[in-house]
């Protein structure tokens, strides 16, 4: 397991707990229980029961949604920092999208009835869970924007960009899934990804001579 302090560490620099008052983290913090998923295990599937919220330490989830009768498609990728499945607390339906780990991940879990418990202890909770939905939204709307551009390449990048929270972290995805994220065609990843670390080749010798 990452340990108590690096999952503190990384959740409370960056993203939806970061922005909340030390007094609500450290509530978080005391509620929430570690949790570790092997790559390819599912955290919960579209229409499971409801359930509390995961904040990722470390690894990456695959986030697909279907409409009924239909077959999943992948709707993003959480990394480092990013927090979901408030949608349970707020609407009391099962869920909504599914999750699962790309790679062996650690989160930690805030269950349901603790939710509850904080937001019957102090009203101002309900709005601070509501925004891991307004952020959530960003993104999506962040994501629709980048899918107009008519550039493959920028929409392969830009893809990537969404995905990575913390600098320099290594991003696992397969270059089928970036391609299911950018609209574009595994033949199209591979060859961007390629002038990409050409660019990042060159970039580097003319920063160090």
């Amino acid at each position: 397991m990452v340990g108590p302090s690096r999952a503190r560490e990384i959740l409370s620099s960056i993203g939806w707990l970061s922005l909340q008052p030390e007094e609500f983290q450290e509530e978080v913090y005391s509620r929430a229980v570690p949790v570790k998923y092997r790559a390819g295990e599912v955290i919960y599937r579209l229409g499971d029961p409801l359930g509390g919220i995961y904040g990722f330490v470390s690894g990456a989830v695959v986030v697909s949604v279907a409409p009924p009768n239909a077959l999943p498609n992948v709707l993003h990728v959480m990394t480092s920092a990013a927090w979901t499945g408030e949608g349970c607390f707020l609407s009391r339906q099962p869920r909504r999208v599914g999750l699962q780990a790309a790679i062996e991940t650690h989160a930690v879990y805030l269950p349901l009835e603790q939710m509850d418990q904080m937001a019957g202890r102090d009203p101002l909770a309900t709005r601070r869970f509501t925004q891991i939905v307004m952020m959530s939204l960003d993104t999506v709307l962040l994501a629709v924007h980048d899918l107009q551009d008519p550039d493959e390449h920028r929409r392969i990048a830009r893809a990537l960009r969404r995905i990575a929270a913390l600098e320099n972290t290594p991003i696992p995805l397969t270059q089928s899934t970036l391609g299911m994220l950018a609209n574009a065609s595994r033949k199209t990843v591979n060859r961007a990804l390629r002038r990409f670390v050409q660019a990042y080749r060159v970039c580097r010798c003319a920063t160090h001579g």
